[in-house]
């Protein structure tokens, strides 16, 4: 599964690519720090999914998601946030999935996992 992480804290991607990278089928394919690097990468690929900082500064979150959706429809999204009550407002927005960053990584692995890779050309 290739897989963008974009979150504004280099500790938190460094973090979340290590993890990642340690699994078996995971490609981390780009980085972003903002709203607009990430539809930046967006616009060069699209990965079988997108590791979201819930407060990914740059844009208006529905805006994003919005964009995100239109560049690479059917790309699941995965919301992070350290504000565990984020999770409603994440979900009402439409993203797939979320995981607390304070959750065990065993909980963004599996639900990372419970995503099937698209078929694309890209």
């Amino acid at each position: 599964m290739r897989i963008i992480l974009a979150d504004n804290r280099r500790k938190v991607r460094f973090a979340l690519r290590t993890l990642l990278t340690q699994q078996t089928n995971l490609e981390i394919v780009g980085e972003a720090s903002d709203a607009q690097d990430l539809l930046s990468l967006l616009e060069t690929t699209c990965p079988d999914a997108v590791l979201l900082d819930w407060e990914l500064p740059g844009m208006d979150i529905i805006e994003l998601l919005a964009s995100l959706r239109t560049l690479c429809p059917g790309m699941p999204v995965l919301a992070l946030s350290g504000r565990v009550q984020a999770r409603r407002a994440a979900m009402d927005a439409g993203v797939d999935a979320f995981v607390s960053k304070g959750d065990p990584p065993e909980r963004l692995l599996s639900a990372l996992r419970s995503f099937t890779p698209r078929q694309t050309g890209s």
